[in-house]
Parts: C-alpha cells; sequence; structure tokens
C-alpha cells in the first residue's frame, strides 16, 4: 500500500505531506480545484510522462516522493535485482523523481540513482489506474487473460501447458538448427577428420609444447650453442683461462694473510670465486657436449614443430584456442555422422510434444470458457446496481488456431451500454464515466484475485446519482477490503464510504492561486462540513443533517 506521499511544487501546489492507511481513500474538493494533482504525483511515480510544464510557476524544481509497503515483496524485489537496485528493506520500496527547469531529470529507486523507464516497470506491479487520460490495464488483451485465468485458479492449468509449450519450442527450435545445417561434402569431412588427426599426433599440451619449442631453439641454433659454450669453458678454465691467474692471486692474498691475520676471510672470499669459476667451467664444458643430437631426434623435432607450425598458422597461436577448433571441428564431424538419424528423432519428438501442448492448451481453453461465463454471471447483477440494467458483458475466448505463449486462444472482454447495440470491445467505449463504472463492477468481483496493491479510479462517478452514487461507494469499500483504493469524487454518497477522506482547496485571495490537500476523516466537522457542502449548500441544515446520515458510524 502506499504509506506516504510528499508532494513539492507540482502545478499549482506548493508542498505537502500526507500519510495513508489501508483501505478506501476519497478525495473530494470543488470543481477546478486541482485534486487530479494527488493522482498526477502518483503516475508520475508510476513512470508517467514528466513534463516542465507541470513545475509550479516560479520555481525550479519539482519533485515527488513516496513509500510503498508490501507483504510480500518476492515480484518486487525480483525487478528490483534485475535492474541492479537495491531490494526492499523491511518490506518498504521508496520512489522519488526530480525534474526541473534547467537540470535533468533525477530518478532514485531506494536510494539509488534509476530511470522513469524502471518507474513504469515497477508501477505495472503497484498501481492500477482508472480515469480518462490513465492506462487501464483491464483493457490490455495480456491482462484480461491473466485476470480470467486468476480470477478461474487456473494457475496448475498455465504450469502444466506453459511446461509443455516451452519442451516443444525447444524441440522445434533444434530441428530447425539443424535442419539448416549446412551439408558437408565427404572430402570436407576427410578434410575434417585429417586435421583432428593432425592435432591429436601432436599430444598437445602447454607444457609439451614448451619443450618443443625449446628443443627446437637448441637445434636450430646448436652450432652457435657450442661454439658459446666451448669458448666460455676456455676463458674460465683452459690453459690461458681465469683459473690460472686466480691461482696467482690466491697465493698472494695467502701471503697477505700471513702478515696481516685480519685479512683472513679475505682470503677466503677470494677461494670461493676460484671454486665457482672451476664449477662454471665445467658447466659450460658439460652444456657442449650435450648440444649434439642424433639424426633421428633432430628430424623428429623438425617434424613436429612443423607440424605445429602449420596448426598454428590454421587455428591460433595458444594451445587451448587449438584445442577447442578440434572440439569443434568432431562436432562437425559427428553432427553431419548422425543428422539425419538425430533430426528423425527430434521430429518424432517435437510432433509428440505438439500433440501434448494442445491437449494442455485445449483443456485451458475450456476452462477459460467456464471461468468467464462465471465471472459474466457474477458482474451482471453489480452493472443492474451500477445503472447498467440493459447492458451485456460478455467474455469471448477465441480459438486461435495456434500454439502461443498463453496457450491456443485469447480472451476478449465486450460490452454493449444499451439494449439493441452490438458489443464492443471494452476500450473502444466512448463514455469514460459508462468504462469506469464497467470495469469497477469487474475489479468488484476480481479484488479477490487482482494482486496489484493499489487502484485509482477518477470519474467513475461521471453522469451517476442517487442511488447508483450510494452503490458506487460501497463497491469502492468492497474493493477496499482487499487493496488499497484511491477515488477522486464529486458525489457525496461515494465521498461518505471512504474511511480516510481528504480535500483538496484553492486559494485565490492573493496574487497567485494556490492549491493545499488536508485530511479531514480525523475531523468530525470538517468532514460533515464537506460533504454537506458536495449536497448542496454547506450552510443548509437539512445538507448538514444528510451529510450527518451519510457518515453515520464513520465519525
Amino acid at each position: 500500500m502506499l504509506q506516504f506521499l510528499k508532494i513539492q511544487n507540482l502545478a499549482l501546489l506548493n508542498r505537502v505531506e500526507l500519510e495513508f492507511e489501508d483501505g478506501f481513500v476519497a478525495v473530494t474538493g470543488e470543481t477546478g480545484a486541482g485534486k487530479s494533482i494527488l493522482l498526477g504525483a502518483i503516475s508520475l511515480l508510476a513512470g508517467g510522462r514528466a513534463d516542465r510544464t507541470l513545475i509550479r510557476q516560479g520555481t525550479e524544481t519539482c519533485e515527488v516522493e513516496a513509500g510503498l509497503f508490501f507483504e510480500d515483496v518476492t515480484g518486487i524485489d525480483s525487478v528490483l535485482e534485475s535492474f541492479g537496485l537495491p531490494v526492499c528493506e523491511d518490506g518498504t520500496l521508496v520512489l522519488r523523481r526530480q525534474f526541473s527547469q534547467k537540470k535533468a531529470a533525477r530518478v532514485t529507486v531506494n536510494g539509488s540513482l534509476a530511470t522513469a523507464a524502471n518507474l513504469q516497470v515497477l508501477g505495472a506491479l503497484w498501481v492500477d489506474f482508472h480515469g480518462p487520460n490513465e492506462p487501464r490495464r483491464l483493457l490490455k488483451a495480456n491482462s484480461q487473460i491473466d485476470l480470467l485465468d486468476a480470477y478461474g485458479r487456473l494457475g496448475k492449468e498455465v504450469a502444466a501447458y506453459e511446461e509443455n509449450y516451452r519442451a516443444w519450442k525447444e524441440t522445434r527450435t533444434e530441428v530447425k538448427r539443424l535442419s539448416s545445417e549446412e551439408r558437408l561434402a565427404p572430402d570436407q569431412i576427410d578434410f575434417l577428420r585429417d586435421q583432428i588427426g593432425r592435432i591429436d599426433s601432436l599430444e598437445l599440451s602447454e607444457e609439451s609444447i614448451m619443450d618443443l619449442e625449446r628443443n627446437f631453439q637448441r637445434i636450430t641454433r646448436s652450432q652457435d650453442i657450442l661454439e658459446y659454450a666451448n669458448g666460455l669453458a676456455e676463458g674460465l678454465t683452459g690453459d690461458e683461462g681465469m683459473l690460472g691467474p686466480l691461482a696467482a692471486l690466491i697465493r698472494q692474498a695467502g701471503e697477505l694473510a700471513e702478515a696481516d691475520p685480519s685479512t683472513q676471510e679475505l682470503v677466503e672470499r677470494l677461494n670461493s670465486i676460484s671454486i665457482e669459476v672451476e664449477d662454471l667451467g665445467r658447466e659450460f664444458t658439460s652444456l657442449a657436449s650435450d648440444v649434439s643430437f642424433d639424426s633421428e631426434t633432430v628430424e623428429e623435432v623438425q617434424r613436429r614443430m612443423n607440424a605445429w607450425m602449420d596448426v598454428r598458422r590454421r587455428y591460433g597461436s595458444e594451445v587451448s584456442v587449438v584445442l577447442d577448433a578440434r572440439v569443434d571441428m568432431e562436432k562437425r564431424v559427428s553432427d553431419q555422422s548422425g543428422i539425419e538419424g538425430t533430426l528423425e528423432k527430434l521430429r518424432s519428438r517435437e510432433q509428440e510434444l505438439e500433440k501434448k501442448a494442445r491437449a494442455a492448451a485445449g483443456t485451458l481453453r475450456r476452462k477459460r470458457v467456464k471461468a468467464g461465463r462465471e465471472l459474466v454471471t457474477r458482474t451482471r447483477p453489480i452493472m443492474d446496481e451500477l445503472g447498467f440494467r440493459k447492458a451485456e458483458l460478455s467474455v469471448v475466448v477465441h480459438d486461435a488456431g495456434k500454439l502461443g505463449p498463453r496457450g491456443d486462444s485469447t480472451v476478449e472482454l465486450l460490452f454493449s451500454p444499451n439494449v439493441g447495440e452490438p458489443l464492443m470491445p471494452l476500450a473502444r467505449i466512448a463514455s469514460s464515466g459508462e468504462l469506469a463504472r464497467v470495469l469497477l463492477a469487474l475489479k468488484t468481483v476480481l479484488a479477490e484475485v487482482d494482486e496489484i496493491p493499489v487502484l485509482v479510479f477518477d470519474e467513475v462517478d461521471a453522469n451517476v446519482g442517487g442511488e447508483i452514487g450510494r452503490v458506487v461507494g460501497e463497491k469502492m469499500a468492497q474493493i477496499a477490503e482487499r487493496h488499497q483504493v484511491f477515488c477522486v469524487t464529486h458525489l457525496p454518497q461515494v465521498a461518505a464510504c471512504g474511511p480516510q477522506h481528504f480535500v483538496v482547496d484553492k486559494d485565490q485571495s492573493g496574487s497567485r492561486a494556490s492549491v493545499t490537500i488536508r485530511r479531514i476523516h480525523d475531523n468530525s466537522e470538517d468532514r460533515v462540513d464537506e460533504v454537506a457542502r458536495m449536497l448542496g449548500d454547506r450552510k443548509a441544515k437539512s445538507a448538514v443533517a444528510h451529510a450527518r446520515e451519510l457518515l453515520a458510524g464513520r465519525l
């Protein structure tokens, strides 16, 4: 439900902070007072169009903010997570929208930056508008079929169909893919098998390729390695190498140590150098002796290196890339080998799944027809009470003749307001007042299955009065037992049914007009005064007495 609403600089309204409770909220005021400002603020938070002309004249920025509470936040949190927005804390969703004359618009959801498109998606989950200038969910084909399924409690049948439909579609897609798969010629298959064999013969791994490339490098530069290694060994330990001069230096250092024992450590260090030089000489000599390769080894390394270079040119320089290419080639060969057999099995499965899906769709369609008849039966008496004594309502379930995400049927709500007139889709009803009352009748019946928590009605009482007005109020109150209902009304009978009552006033006594919104349901005299005004004269004793009568039990 909508817990609080803050509005600043919207149209003629300067600033207001309102708190609401669950149930029926009546909004009244003189004609032209600006009652639509409240609904406009709600619409903005549901992703409605933000126009700079809505900003109060003389100010720079308009801002609206609301907090909504949900007993079950599963659906809301799922959408928030898909947008990368924070989930609700303690069941509360906080929406804020700001737009200005000069700066870019700003939207936040639970304190994080969002977009107007995010608000639209979220708005479809928490509010449903019924007014002349607002989208009506019940006029949309998808919403009609969803509500009929909910009313008929067809969740099990819908789930069964969707499971069969999804399996059928997936199998059908695979059949189309394989059917359009390019057929390979025999020589192409032979080529792929040859390439797979060449890759396999290399026994590829990161380590084996590193060893191969290192050995190839040594073979191709073996003469250079031999010359360098021998030269280094000779320079270190040969007849004219470093080792001879070092021995002379060591002898001199020994004599120095005899003369000055404190230099013994230096002598030892010089001895260490001699040992290291001798060891290095042996290492380079050993390296020179290992450089020579037998002809078979040279031939094998060159063969493997040529094969590796060829594979690299074709498929990539990394071992992992080549192995991925091998997997792909093997799959192509495998697919070609068994493609016809696979297709035959898939086509058989496709037919079986289609048969099951059509059976599930048929069951769903028949139950929708039954649910539609029951919905009309329950709605017709309410329509009579709302003044449609000769009107006709019909829920038509069309056989689409093909399978779709929602079955093989579509649902359409048809209505005729007067005897002798043809049934027409709800969306084509000319009178907004008539449409609002039809939707009110349907909402009364669907309230127990409709999961949208906040319902907004505007002009639902257009062109009605007296006894029908009282019925409108009673139906609103009935819907409000399961939903939070906001109703902008001119009828005292409707306003009196709301446990919560807000009045919109316009003040034009100063240099510029201004609008205020105030709660009066906790002030009995203010409420009697407002209902008496709606009855025609707040100063007339008869109007005041009638107002008290309408409000009996609510003051």
